[in-house]
């Protein structure tokens, strides 16, 4: 006697390709399946390029805060002048302090800075600017302004002047070369109070940092000019501390504080954008679960087909198991069905979202070429432009998330087909 075939034998996969091939007059559906096909496919590819946009745009904006942004501040509690009644928060033995925070384990560079917001003025053009007053040394350890998207000049150049964004330039209509003027409302202390102090500098260096509200808004001095200019004389407002694992920030907090001192304080890059970040995680997460209803819609389509198969081939269904096939043979022949729809749909799905990853630059600027340039702007994402990352844990969740689904929703019509009477079946043939 002969044994039983083992599961999925080439027999089953005869079947189920000559099911899948059959045209709509020989009883099969083959409409349905191109349309669950299509319909895998596109949401694939949708899931996979929202998952890179997502990397993307969260390591660009990532890149742009540690890149041009201290990984820490360290600044000093304050105490209350008596005579006026301000916060004094200046830190009087700055390089003291730098020199304990740069001993910690970890702090791969410290820099002492003076910080203000002031007028920029070019001819008739003024713009709100914040100042960062830094030595030469420091300034050029600062990636995304030592090595920006586009620079103009000479970093080398910057104790001879000012370097200024991209956004700052052309807010003031100012060009390497020329001078700008920077208005201090807290200059000059005279009898009659503090008047404003102008001084004119020139630009030396253009940098684009890549993130919209650094070049709009920044501009570095040599940290002895913004001294004498900020009246700070042997002081300095906070410290700019850089360290080599930024993601683990909070891990450096305590020995950070320990080490500067007892009225020091700590503010870390998370403090500062983990709102937004937090932001981005929610709405990520929420996409996600979006996409994949769409993936399952797309996926019942195969339900559809399937049911529509079953039920033209019933007669078929009936003959075959006359002839012997079991009902987990036929099971497998219209599992195959289905699971074969969903395979190839969520390859081709695969490889149109890589495809759109790899190649979205150039895609991009054909649609802000179509919608005439107003499709992106940095001003309210406060980056450049639209960027992907392409995962290899996101292509994986992907494909995970399709297989998954196109093979439970063929289950069950593949189920109704195996438990067919075929007595029933063949009674009306």
């Amino acid at each position: 006697m002969a044994g039983t075939p083992a599961p999925f034998a080439p027999f089953e996969w005869m079947i189920a390709w000559r099911y899948l091939r059959a045209k709509r007059a020989e009883g099969g559906v083959s409409v349905m399946t191109w349309i669950s096909l299509i319909g895998i496919t596109l949401a694939v590819m949708a899931l996979i390029a929202t998952l890179s946009v997502r990397a993307g745009f969260r390591a660009e904006f990532v890149d742009t805060i540690l890149g041009a942004n201290a990984h820490v501040t360290v600044y000093n509690a304050g105490q209350v002048d008596a005579l006026s009644g301000r916060v004094d928060r200046m830190l009087e033995e700055y390089e003291a302090m730098a020199d304990r925070v740069r001993a910690v384990p970890g702090v791969t560079r410290v820099a002492p800075l003076i910080k203000a917001q002031v007028m920029a003025n070019a001819r008739d053009r003024n713009a709100g600017v914040e100042i960062f007053g830094i030595s030469a040394e420091n300034l050029a350890t600062i990636p995304r302004v030592a090595n920006p998207v586009t620079a103009l000049g000479d970093i080398s150049n910057f104790p001879q002047g000012v370097a200024i964004g991209s956004g700052v330039a052309r807010e003031l209509g100012v060009s390497l070369g020329d001078r700008i003027r920077i208005i201090s409302p807290g200059g000059v202390k005279t009898a009659f109070g503090t008047s404003p102090r102008v001084n004119s500098y020139d630009v030396v260096y253009i940098f684009t940092a890549g993130r919209w509200d650094i070049d709009r808004t920044r501009i570095y001095m040599p940290f002895a000019e913004a001294q004498s200019f900020f009246n700070r004389e042997g002081r300095a407002d906070e410290l700019e501390v850089m360290v080599a694992d930024p993601e683990q920030i909070d891990m450096l907090s305590l020995p950070l504080l320990a080490a500067a001192g007892d009225r020091a304080l700590v503010w870390t890059w998370q403090d500062q954008s983990g709102g937004f970040l937090r932001a981005l995680e929610v709405e990520d997460n929420v996409m996600f679960i979006i996409l994949s209803i769409l993936v399952l819609i797309a996926a019942m389509n195969i339900t559809s087909g399937l049911i529509m198969l079953v039920k033209n081939k019933g007669r078929d269904i009936g003959i075959l198991r006359t002839m012997g096939l079991t009902e987990g043979a036929v099971l497998r022949v219209f599992f195959i069905c289905g699971a074969f729809t969903g395979i190839i749909g969520t390859a081709m799905g695969v490889i149109l979202g890589c495809l759109f990853a790899i190649y979205i630059d150039p895609l991009f600027a054909a649609v802000n070429w179509a919608m005439g340039g107003q499709v992106w702007d940095p001003s309210v994402r406060g980056i450049y432009y639209l960027p992907a990352e392409l995962r290899f844990e996101d292509v994986m969740s992907a494909v995970s998330l399709s297989l998954g689904l196109s093979f439970i929703v063929t289950i069950f019509p593949a189920r109704r087909a195996a438990r067919m009477n075929p007595v029933e079946a063949l009674r009306y043939e």
